[in-house]
């Protein structure tokens, strides 16, 4: 086959042109006004359009020739009018890419344009473009869309570099991969057309092969078929390797926490990819030879989401993965979004694709209406396709860790990219005994419902003792044979998973039963206060949260809501008025405490404690997930549910926690224990304030209590005492966390000691190491990883991605030990 160059232009621009036009169908009038100025405003940069700065601001698009339509919407909306010479060609082209353009565009969807410059803008002006993109932005959301403006250098891919990580650029977790993302779903919008749809797809020109896309693209311009200047190139999609392949599954579970539907495709295309590895041939390379091929009506005219969906089902066929085929077909039926069951006047191209598809699938009116009514869908729904959508991702994610361990795979991701991806993960889908599991598909409007009750089983009974909730009022015939939503041992936790899950509304009517026939105004008291100091949307966790070890945010104590020692209690006003030593019979007047917190990295724990010693319990274990140099949690907040001296025992339980706090969060100084002794149900106890924890401890006289101390022989602490040689750097104290292995590096002269303290605080010293710490941080990192102990995947509670903590001990001007976090 001759290469001809005039027919790879004119299939690229009539697919540009078809590109475009599906784009503006079916979506808002804000949508198609932004959407179509975007060229004009980055090509001028006038007072009077969006995003003005300066006269110096990088602007001028190659090649753009300014639609008359679009003259005369920035004469009548701005009152500007464009000269002949108004505009330099400092931009290259502008691109949309992802979802836009194509079949999954849908009206939520998101605008991502790039701004594609040469290397020779310098860096100051560079930053100015953004700026302007910034401004552009905002101008775009006053319209009521969602727009991201990325600028990027054509070098970008050749020079590997990596922006942040929170972006869609996602830092070190994968960069070939972004690139081929980027010529699967990018369409021009203005400017020059991408080098590589020019360059043969078999780099033979002309029956002369050419042994390396570079080489290809100089004979090209060498036999004068290219003029380079009308072409902006990105470079090849050569060198991807099981490295990125692993880097970018791990970022596509990062992006599922917010869009579940389109991160699922995107990490089955990945699992698909890594399939046939070490032979590379992503969807992009199919797209350039049937353009170079003029095939461009194949798979609806190269539709990146409609050909990303065909070849994940081939996949999937080939495996026999019949389960997970039906789950991709429903996410990308979801995406589409365009409800098939529902009538719809306007003709939609989108919609006969996808009338099309469902006839093939043998799906059901049914099945297409119940995933029409999504947005109405109640929490079984959802938890249904929560539960679904988990069972895939970490399927997928076990066969990429398979695939990483046959190709001795070694991570290219940067140690800090993957904390902080990691921990994210780790915070949103780890299932922990008193974690409050969130549901966060998006998908439902509402999940409120018009009455909840809260029924107690007691143990020896045939279901298993604790609490359950259903959607139901108690009327014997609903509630028997009908499902419970969600059980759990203990009430607090059973209520806030209702609350965070926003099954909780205004109008919510509240049941409470249990054989005791306890006071039922106690689980309104609660849900009330919980609404008062709980919000259920929160800032996302930042970098620097993630990265750091997690503290705790907003605490609640909540007090006898199950146990109330107070309800059948003869006042006594004349003997002891200690509510954890209370009247003659010295009887503790706290029968239970719930430890309800939401931490740094967003999670939300609850922690139950029962009997006469919950106090202590609930002390030791709230201050030993407290390390030293912690931020004091948000204003405290003490609910308590008690029949009688409620105020009295709420009152004493702040002091006593407010004391314990800050003993706790208060340096320890020349190593010494500090020892607070309590009175409680008759009992004398003590609480040690150590080093590196809080315990509680019980002696029958003075003698033993004094001893104990002298000798460093009270049991259970959380350190045992190191001999001078092997003395932990009290410095390390101020982080210290429970919950988290943490490693602190020390440089000596011949190496580095690395101290461990893993995740209850005990220690392992190890002198003189050798090698590098670049090293040892990676291969740990690594380890904890891919470990089989780690990541089982039998179910989706065995997931941890909690991985270990780094730090620098140095020494400043004065000789005095710092710590820092390795990056």
């Amino acid at each position: 086959m001759l290469y001809n160059i005039s027919n790879i232009k004119k299939e690229l621009k009539d697919l540009a042109n078809l590109k475009y036009e599906r784009a503006l169908i079916g979506m808002s009038a804000e949508f198609q006004y932004v959407f179509s100025l975007l060229p004009a405003i980055f090509h001028f940069h006038d007072p009077k359009i969006p995003g003005y700065i300066n006269e110096d601001t990088p602007h001028g698009i190659a090649y753009y020739h300014l639609p008359h339509e679009i003259e005369k919407q920035l004469k009548n909306d701005f009152g500007f009018i464009p000269t002949a010479n108004a505009a330099k060609s400092e931009i290259s082209a502008l691109y949309s890419m992802g979802s836009t353009c194509s079949i999954g565009q849908s009206v939520q969807s998101d605008l991502d344009i790039w701004i594609c410059i040469e290397n020779n803008l310098s860096e100051s002006r560079k930053q100015t473009l953004l700026q302007k993109c910034r401004l552009v932005e905002q101008w775009a959301e006053k319209q009521q869309v969602k727009l991201t403006l990325f600028v990027v250098n054509a070098d970008r891919f050749v020079n590997k570099h990596h922006e942040c990580l929170m972006g869609e650029n996602c830092g070190s977790a994968q960069h070939i991969l972004l690139l081929e993302e980027f010529y699967r779903t990018a369409n021009l919008l203005a400017g020059k057309y991408l080098l590589w749809f020019a360059v043969p797809y078999n780099l033979t020109i002309n029956n002369v092969s050419h042994p390396t896309y570079e080489q290809c693209v100089n004979a090209l311009v060498e036999l004068k078929l290219v003029n380079r200047e009308e072409w902006i190139d990105f470079g090849p999609l050569t060198g991807l390797s099981a490295e990125e392949y692993f880097g970018a599954c791990l970022w596509q579970l990062y992006k599922s926490i917010d869009s579940p539907f389109k991160a699922v495709l995107k990490t089955l295309l990945l699992e698909a990819y890594s399939w046939s590895y070490p032979e590379n041939r992503p969807i992009a390379y199919e797209m350039r030879e049937c353009i170079q091929k003029s095939e461009t009506k194949k798979n609806i005219y190269l539709d990146s989401y409609y050909m990303l969906l065909d070849r994940i089902t081939k996949y999937l066929i080939e495996i026999k993965d019949l389960e997970r085929l039906e789950l991709i077909r429903n996410c990308f039926y979801l995406k589409v979004n365009e409800k098939l069951s529902q009538p719809n006047k306007a003709a939609s191209w989108r919609r006969d694709v996808l009338n099309n598809l469902v006839k093939k699938w043998n799906w059901s009116e049914q099945r297409i209406t119940k995933l029409d009514a999504s947005n109405t869908w109640k929490i079984q729904s959802v938890r249904e396709m929560h539960e679904i959508l988990l069972h895939t991702m970490m399927t997928g994610y076990r066969n990429l860790l398979n695939f990483g361990r046959r190709n001795n795979l070694d991570s290219l991701i940067s140690p800090q990219d993957l904390a902080i991806l990691t921990r994210k993960l780790y915070a949103s889908f780890e299932v922990l005994p008193g974690k409050i599991t969130t549901l966060k598909l998006n998908i439902s409007n509402n999940l409120q419902e018009e009455a909840l009750t809260f029924i107690h089983v007691k143990e020896d009974r045939i279901n298993r003792a604790g609490w359950y909730v259903y959607n139901q009022k108690p009327v014997l015939e609903s509630i028997s044979g009908h499902q419970y939503l969600e059980y759990s041992k203990y009430l607090v936790k059973l209520i806030s998973w209702c609350y965070f899950n926003g099954l909780i509304s205004d109008t919510t009517e509240f049941y409470y039963h249990d054989a005791d026939d306890r006071d039922n105004s106690k689980i309104n008291r609660f849900i009330s206060d919980l609404k008062e100091y709980f919000p259920i949307i929160v800032p996302a966790a930042t970098e620097e949260q993630l990265y750091g070890p997690c503290e705790i945010r907003h605490l609640a104590i909540i007090l006898n809501l199950e146990n109330d020692p107070s309800s059948n209690l003869e006042l006594e006003y004349e003997i002891s008025k200690n509510v954890l030593n209370y009247g003659k019979k010295e009887l503790s007047l706290v029968g239970s405490i719930d430890l309800l917190y939401r931490n740094s990295w967003n999670e939300i724990r609850v922690l139950h404690f029962s009997g006469s010693l919950c106090v202590l319990e609930a002390i030791k274990t709230l201050l030993n997930r407290m390390h030293k140099d912690a931020d004091l949690p948000n204003p405290i907040e003490i609910f308590c549910y008690s029949k009688y001296l409620s105020i009295e025992i709420k009152q004493q339980i702040k002091k006593l926690m407010d004391e314990c706090i800050e003993l706790r969060l208060t340096t320890t100084q020349n190593n010494f224990t500090q020892v607070k002794p309590l009175r409680i149900d008759g009992s004398s106890w003590y609480l040690f304030f150590e080093r590196l924890g809080v315990s509680f401890h019980q002696f029958e006289n003075a003698v033993d209590f004094y001893g104990a101390v002298s000798n460093n022989k009270v049991q259970g602490r959380p350190l045992n005492i190191l001999d001078e040689t092997d003395e932990l750097p009290k410095e390390i104290d101020s982080v210290a966390y429970e919950g988290i292995i943490q490693f602190f590096f020390e440089d000596t002269n011949s190496g580095f000691d690395l101290y461990i303290l893993n995740e209850h605080n005990q220690v392992e010293i190890y002198r003189n190491c050798n090698g590098t710490k670049e090293n040892m941080v990676k291969d740990i990192n690594d380890f904890y990883v891919l470990s089989d102990d780690r990541f089982t995947f039998t179910t989706s509670s065995s997931v941890n991605f909690n991985l270990p903590q780094f730090y620098q001990i140095t020494y400043n001007d004065v000789g005095k030990r710092e710590i820092f976090l390795l990056n």
